[in-house]
């Protein structure tokens, strides 16, 4: 079946206080492409992560991030009681010296250095580490869930379009078998118009046979059918399949366009074009395919 390389994941975890939110999204591209973006707690574990992501996802531009949101009681900083005493106990002694008043002590000494400073170095430990970890694997694992489910609408689109050509290929052939007569009574009123005209019935006949196989599309039409067969077989593999439904879809487009090159008749041609546009938007589709 078909995976999308489009997708979106987010996770939420909670450990002592605080909120950690892992969160993943994908579009299309011809490899991997991870971008990432950690909280600078976890950035030790930043390989990790990568090769996590990398064992799920083969391909696509990827934007990943954790960022942590803490309470307001744990994100503040403590006050350094010890360091605003000694400000306190050298400023009274300077204002009394001075004979300084109306000092709003409060407001002054928050304001010294380092009394409100964290100083402290946070420091990541297995446990949170750990689920963490179980954070991104669910992320990754949602964005895989929206991959899987947004394959499913790829080839539910896929099947209708495969499904458009083939019939459209076999409207083609009523016209086919009736342009060969028209060919041929084409030729004969023509020279009909030339009464002084000598020719070789045999030799006309041998010049009309090489002509209609020139015109011949019945290759160009098997090796369609065969390539339409293929894309319906190489979209149930498993995921992974996106480079594969694109050279199928190329070979495809060679078939057809030969078609039209060889279809000297309006109705064939009418035909040709719209087999084009079913296979266009294959390949605007296919594009978007794992």
């Amino acid at each position: 079946m078909i995976q999308s390389m489009t997708g979106y994941g987010k996770t939420v975890v909670a450990y002592k206080g605080k909120k950690i939110n892992v969160e993943i999204k994908s579009l299309n591209s011809k490899q991997l492409d991870l971008n990432t973006r950690i909280a600078p707690l976890y950035r030790e574990k930043e390989m990790e992560i990568r090769q996590m992501i990398a064992e799920k996802l083969q391909r696509g531009k990827v934007e990943f991030a954790i960022w942590i949101e803490k309470d307001a009681a744990t994100e503040a900083a403590p006050v350094n009681t010890a360091l605003m005493d000694s400000y306190y106990r050298q400023l009274e002694g300077f204002a009394k010296e001075h004979q300084l008043t109306g000092i709003d002590w409060m407001l002054t000494l928050t304001r010294m250095p380092d009394v409100l400073t964290k100083t402290e170095v946070e420091v990541l430990d297995d446990d949170e580490w750990q689920t963490v970890r179980q954070g991104v694997r669910e992320a990754v694992q949602h964005l895989v869930d929206f991959r899987t489910q947004e394959g499913a609408a790829l080839e539910k689109k896929f099947a209708e379009k495969i499904d458009n050509i083939e019939q459209l290929l076999t409207s083609i052939e009523p016209y086919e078998k009736a342009r060969v007569e028209k060919i041929r009574a084409r030729i004969i009123d023509g020279l009909k118009q030339i009464p002084e005209a000598e020719y070789d019935k045999n030799r006309l006949e041998q010049e009309l046979i090489y002509y209609i196989e020139k015109l011949d599309i019945s290759e160009e039409k098997q090796r369609l059918a065969n390539h339409l067969k293929y894309f319906r077989e190489t979209m149930a593999d498993q995921p992974g399949q996106g480079k594969k439904l694109g050279f199928i879809a190329q070979e495809m487009g060679r078939e057809i366009n030969t078609t039209g090159s060889k279809s000297n008749q309006a109705e064939m041609q009418n035909i040709v074009v719209k087999m084009k546009d079913e296979l266009e938007q294959i390949k605007e589709q296919v594009l978007n395919a794992l």
